[in-house]
């Protein structure tokens, strides 16, 4: 029999989103929480277990402290923003049940397990890299020293690290995790600017083909090898979902870039239109006309796409691996076709000047996706960027990587660009692109067509002006 096992998202700052999803873990411009995805499927493969995911429900240390006692063992997934926060949450429930097992998850604790480790001793373990099945291995209480990927405290306070888990490969091994949300978290709570209320995203495989320097999952963790479920597995699952969910009004595949693998995504595709779910995904902006019209003509509304930066060169410089010119007419097929974009943006990316922030402005409004999210560079740990910034100087090699309140700090600095001009440059950025009368139009324009859209949008907007006026204060 399994150990009562809690996996829990800790109490951490206000807004504070820091699940899988997050691609960084902070508060948004717009308040937005992804599913905990990463504590969900190894939650499916413990009997007993309980999901908890305490931000995005509102619940502070108080509201969950009695779960110390109902439990044997204790999986905190942690994120290098919310490590010291999760530490304490780690040492407030080993003092209330000292019996209780204590180990962590996530990248910062796969990028340097001794660090993590030495932290505290309410830390008992942390699970390296993938952990789905080594954590099952502790939850079914095999005994430590035999369990691989694990670094782990042994009965003399001396830190062991086991030897690494082979890489899961047969990806329908691993179960579903929409019954596990079911079963304990409020869908009602998740929320994503840019994806119809309320949805359901969940992974159809792991890894990410592409090398871009900045992006933290596929250098800690998923790895660059896209290992996929079949098509079969996945269309299960989203039959599950229909029926789980009736109130789901959009499904969100949170693949890093499901597009990588385009013969598949089209037959993906297909078997999701003879089911009428509406559907969008994470893609890179070089998918071609023909796999683009698959994809709209069953059922795919929006695509989630990483633009990064106007200038060619920063994009050689971060190793994106993509052309502006093909870009443009990706953004110029998705329109024609009637799929809209989200597009994500950085700025202060090697390479970045004052120039080249304009030029980035101007880019965006020129493809034009129907939302954007600008985020400033950040070094994780783990990343090329981070140990290409520690090298040049760029910042002290602090885990600070948003403030005290849990928002997003710009942390690199250049001889050319200071940090505070990086940071300032991102209100700037929404405002240009925002405040046009095409996109005010456009945004007034699905404001008058729904309600529940109207209402959605004024929420927003006070929180995004909130955002503007914070981010004014902490420049000044």
């Amino acid at each position: 029999m399994s150990m009562r096992s809690l996996f829990l998202q800790a109490p951490s700052f206000d807004g504070y989103d820091g699940g899988a999803g997050a691609r960084y873990q902070a508060r948004r411009e717009i308040k937005s929480f992804w599913y905990p995805t990463w504590l969900a499927q190894p939650a499916a493969l413990v009997e007993h277990s309980k999901l908890i995911d305490a931000p995005a429900h509102d619940l502070s240390f108080d509201d969950i402290s009695h779960e110390a006692k109902r439990h044997d063992l204790l999986i905190l997934h942690t994120s290098t923003p919310s490590f010291q926060s999760d530490v304490k949450t780690a040492e407030l429930m080993k003092a209330l049940n000292p019996a209780l097992k204590v180990g962590m998850i996530g990248a910062t604790v796969a990028v340097d397990a001794d660090k993590a480790m030495h932290a505290s001793e309410a830390i008992d373990f942390v699970a390296r890299n993938e952990f789905d099945f080594t954590i099952k291995d502790v939850a079914d209480d095999v005994p430590l020293a035999s369990i691989d990927g694990i670094s782990y405290r042994n009965a003399q306070g001396v830190v062991v690290h086991n030897k690494d888990r082979t890489v899961l490969t047969d990806m329908d091994q691993l179960p579903f995790v929409t019954p596990i949300y079911k079963r304990d978290l409020q869908m009602e709570k998740y929320f994503i600017g840019y994806l119809k209320h309320p949805y359901v995203s969940f992974y159809t495989g792991r890894g990410c083909k592409s090398r871009c320097t900045f992006c933290l999952w596929p250098q800690t963790v998923g790895g660059h090898n896209y290992r996929v479920r079949s098509v079969g597995h996945v269309i299960e699952e989203v039959k599950y979902v229909l029926k789980a969910f009736p109130q789901m009004k959009e499904l969100f595949f949170d693949d890093d870039t499901l597009t990588d693998n385009r013969p598949r995504i089209e037959e993906l595709a297909r078997e999701l239109g003879k089911l009428g779910v509406t559907w969008s995904c994470n893609a890179k902006a070089n998918v071609p006309y023909d796999t683009l019209k698959v994809m709209a003509d069953n059922g795919c509304r929006l695509l989630l796409v990483g633009y990064e930066s106007g200038n060619q060169q920063i994009l050689h410089n971060i190793k994106k691996g993509l052309l502006i010119e093909t870009a443009k007419q990706f953004a110029k097929d998705c329109r024609a076709l009637g799929i809209k974009i989200h597009g994500t943006f950085i700025v202060g990316l090697p390479g970045e000047t004052r120039e080249t922030i304009q030029e980035t402005i101007k880019y965006a409004k020129e493809v034009n996706p129907h939302t954007i999210q600008v985020s400033l560079a950040a070094p994780y740990p783990g990343t090329f960027l981070y140990k290409q910034a520690m090298e040049n100087g760029w910042f002290d090699g602090t885990d600070h990587l948003v403030s005290d309140g849990g928002n997003q700090i710009a942390q690199l600095s250049y001889p050319h660009l200071a940090s505070d001009e990086i940071f300032e440059s991102v209100a700037e950025f929404y405002k240009k692109f925002y405040f046009r009368p095409s996109k005010v139009g456009s945004i007034v324009g699905e404001m008058v067509t729904s309600p529940d859209m109207m209402k959605r949008r004024l929420r927003e907007g006070v929180e995004f002006f909130d955002f503007l006026k914070n981010r004014s204060a902490q420049a000044s």
